[in-house]
């Protein structure tokens, strides 16, 4: 046998051991029940704990029902924005990791072929639909898992994240402590966070302010009457910024430029995902805001070091490492 080929064969060990090792160590606390969808095996631990707001949990469940079909190509480009942080120090095939509020499962899809095993995890009813985005992905496991009752070990995974999750959950700094509970010191944890506009001017601020008056009435809707306003939004709302961006980008006009219209960072988007982010905004019960500094001491008192943010959309997300 060749160098080559035994290299090869000596990985593919290694990574059935890391995936061994996430399936028996997730084993120690039994779940209360299981579920096979599309031939994948979700573990379901129903205590959802004290800090969840679960009429945000259901609008989650309904949103990703609606919404779980993703071209390749686009969650390749969208996941290279959220992940710009993160370098090839930061994992490997002996490594496993952990998307905690995986919705869909898309992102653990893009980060999949990064680590050695996966674990995606989320409270409502989106995992089944994360079982068919992650079909043909061998190396992850599901849980159906509250932030308050995650099924492993402190100090378990080697890298953790979480994107868009935790400003829905009523106490951010205690879901975040969770997480980062989970990573091993040494260990990294990324996470993205709504921002308050902190780096924005007057404009962005009002548009913020009016579009989240129009939240407060929409997600109180029923879900299909809800799904069909915030399709109508993202015409209204979305459409016209974007279509901007799309013609000035056209004429030559530099981003940086680009950037100081609101929703720029849609002007490569489908209108797919521009529906599923205005049903996203606009439909969620659950919604906080933070500074870059407020994110910066959340992560300092989770026990996160060596902090960096993304100088680029969204905003804000940063990576650290545990002490």
């Amino acid at each position: 046998m060749g160098m080559g080929a035994a290299k090869i064969n000596s990985a593919l060990r290694n990574t059935y051991t890391i995936a061994k090792r996430l399936q028996m160590i997730s084993e120690q606390t039994a779940p209360s029940r299981t579920v096979e969808v599309n031939k994948r095996l979700i573990k379901c631990y129903d205590e959802l704990g004290n800090n969840i707001d679960e009429t945000t949990v259901r609008s989650f469940g309904e949103e990703w029902k609606a919404f779980h079909k993703f071209d390749d190509k686009e969650l390749n480009r969208i996941g290279d924005q959220y992940f710009d942080l993160v370098t090839p120090g930061m994992y490997g095939k002996d490594k496993i990791a952990a998307d905690f509020g995986c919705g869909t499962g898309r992102w653990t899809k893009y980060f999949s072929d990064k680590v050695g095993a996966i674990a995606a995890i989320d409270p409502s009813d989106a995992i089944f639909s994360a079982a068919g985005v992650l079909e043909k992905t061998e190396n992850v496991h599901l849980y159906k898992a509250s932030i308050d009752n995650l099924p492993f070990p402190d100090n378990f995974f080697d890298f953790g994240f979480s994107l868009g999750v935790l400003h829905h959950i009523p106490d951010t700094q205690k879901a975040m402590n969770a997480c980062v509970k989970k990573i091993r010191p040494g260990g990294y944890f990324l996470v993205y966070l709504y921002y308050d506009f902190d780096n924005r001017g007057l404009l962005f601020k009002l548009i913020y302010r009016l579009s989240n008056l129009i939240r407060l009435l929409v997600c109180r809707l029923p879900g299909s009457v809800k799904r069909f306003v915030c399709n109508i939004l993202a015409i209204i709302f979305y459409m016209p910024f974007v279509g901007l961006c799309r013609f000035l980008r056209m004429l030559g006009v530099p981003e940086k430029m680009r950037q100081k219209i609101p929703l720029q960072i849609y002007e490569k988007a489908s209108f797919y995902i521009i529906r599923n982010d205005a049903l996203d905004r606009f439909g969620t019960p659950l919604e906080q805001r933070f500074t870059k500094k407020e994110i910066m001491n959340m992560m300092e008192n989770a026990g996160l070091s060596s902090i960096v943010f993304s100088p680029h959309a969204p905003y804000w997300h940063a990576i650290g490492k545990k002490k």
